[in-house]
C-alpha cells in the first residue's frame, strides 16, 4: 500500500459510486477484485480494511490495485478517480467493445482483431513517432498475428521486436501484452540473465545489485545484452518471431547499432522493429518502489542523480513506435484489452 499523499485528480468517492452502481457489497466487490487479480497475475491482498481505505481516501491504491480495479469496473484510471486524464487520453474505449453472445469463431476472431487494434491505437504517442510507416506496419502485424496467433500477414517473415524504456516505465508489462495477443516468443532480459549477472558481479569483486558502476557498465552489461541477443537470434533462425524486453537505452540512441542489427536480421529473412515505452518520472518511481527490487536501491537512494540523465520528453531516434504510458495509461488499456479478448475468445 502506498501512503496517503496529494494526488492530482484523486477522487476516492468514484470507487464507491462504481461499486454501488453495480449493487455490490464491500465483501462481494472484494471477492471479485481478488478473482480478477489472480487471473491477471496481480499482487492484490484485497482485504476489507484496504478496500475500505481506497473508497474513503485514506489509502491510495498501489499500481496492481489500480490495474485490478480498472479491470473489475471496466474503466480507465481517470474514470475511477485515481488521476487526471492525460491530454487527449481515450477513456473506456476498449471496455466498451461489444462481446457477441454467442459468437461464431470467425466473428469472434474479427472482433478480437478490432479490440487489439483499438488498444494499440489508444496507447500510441503520435507526437513521438520516428518512423510512422514502420510503426503502422508493426501494429498491423500484431493485429494479424492476434487473429490466428501465427504469422498470417502473407510475408512469412519472423520479426524481432525490441521493447525499451527506463526502469519502471512499464516496458516489460507492455512486451508481455504483445506476446499475449500475438503468440510471439517473449524474452525478458532480467529473467534471462539476472542470476548469472549477480554471480558474475560478485566474482569480479562487486555487489550483486550493482547496475551503475563502471564494473557493471563496462564488464558485465555488454555480456548481459549479448546473451539476450544470442537467444533472440536462435529464435529468429528457427523462424520464430520474438519480443525482447530490456532498457535498450544505449542501443536505441545509436542508429548505427539498430542498422547493424537490422542488416543481420534481413540476411536471415527477418525484420526488426523497435518500441519505446514512454513514462513520467513520478510513475516510474512509484513502480520502482512498489516492486521493491534490490537492484533498484541505488536508483532510489540517488534519485536526483539518476533522473538527471533521463529524457521523458522524446523517444530515442531509432524507434518505430512510441507507447505513451505516462500515469500508467497504456498498461491499463493493455489490461482491459486482455480482459476483452478473454470474453470474446473464451
Amino acid at each position: 500500500m502506498t501512503a496517503i499523499k496529494q494526488r492530482p485528480g484523486w477522487q476516492p468517492l468514484r470507487l464507491r459510486e462504481q461499486r454501488e452502481a453495480r449493487g455490490l457489497s464491500l465483501e462481494s466487490a472484494r471477492d471479485q477484485l481478488r478473482q480478477i487479480a489472480e487471473r491477471a497475475d496481480l499482487r492484490v491482498a484485497a482485504n476489507l480494511q484496504t478496500f475500505w481505505g481506497h473508497e474513503n481516501g485514506t489509502v491510495y491504491p498501489d499500481p496492481h490495485y489500480r490495474r485490478a480495479y480498472c479491470l473489475m469496473y471496466r474503466a480507465s484510471e481517470p474514470d475511477l478517480g485515481f488521476r487526471l486524464p492525460l491530454p487527449g487520453e481515450h477513456v473506456a474505449q476498449v471496455a466498451a467493445v461489444p462481446v457477441p453472445r454467442p459468437a461464431t469463431p470467425p466473428a469472434a476472431t474479427e472482433t478480437a482483431a478490432v479490440t487489439i487494434s483499438n488498444g494499440l491505437d489508444q496507447v500510441t504517442d503520435a507526437s513521438q513517432d520516428r518512423d510512422s510507416a514502420a510503426g503502422d506496419v508493426l501494429k498491423d502485424r500484431v493485429v494479424n498475428a492476434g487473429r490466428g496467433r501465427a504469422l498470417t500477414d502473407g510475408t512469412n517473415k519472423p520479426v524481432l521486436v525490441l521493447v525499451g524504456g527506463y526502469a519502471g516505465s512499464g516496458k516489460t508489462e507492455f512486451a508481455r501484452f504483445l506476446g499475449d495477443v500475438s503468440g510471439w516468443a517473449f524474452l525478458d532480459k532480467d529473467s534471462l540473465t539476472r542470476r548469472l549477472v549477480e554471480k558474475l558481479l560478485v566474482s569480479l569483486g562487486g555487489s550483486q545489485h550493482d547496475r551503475h558502476t563502471d564494473l557493471y557498465l563496462n564488464e558485465v552489461r555488454p555480456l548481459e545484452y549479448k546473451c539476450l541477443m544470442d537467444t533472440a537470434n536462435d529464435n529468429i533462425d528457427c523462424g520464430i518471431s520474438t519480443i525482447l524486453a530490456a532498457p535498450f537505452i544505449t542501443e536505441l540512441n545509436d542508429p548505427a547499432w539498430l542498422e547493424r542489427l537490422t542488416n543481420r536480421c534481413k540476411s536471415k529473412g527477418a525484420e526488426v522493429a523497435a518500441i519505446w515505452v514512454r513514462c513520467d518520472i513520478d510513475s516510474m518511481r512509484e513502480y520502482i518502489e512498489f516492486r521493491d527490487a534490490p537492484r533498484d536501491e541505488w536508483k532510489l537512494e540517488h534519485w536526483e542523480d539518476y533522473t538527471r540523465g533521463i529524457n521523458t520528453e522524446s523517444s530515442p531516434p531509432s524507434v518505430h513506435l512510441t507507447i505513451d504510458n505516462r500515469q500508467g495509461a497504456a498498461i491499463s488499456i493493455a489490461d482491459q484489452t486482455r480482459e476483452a479478448l478473454r470474453k470474446i475468445l473464451g
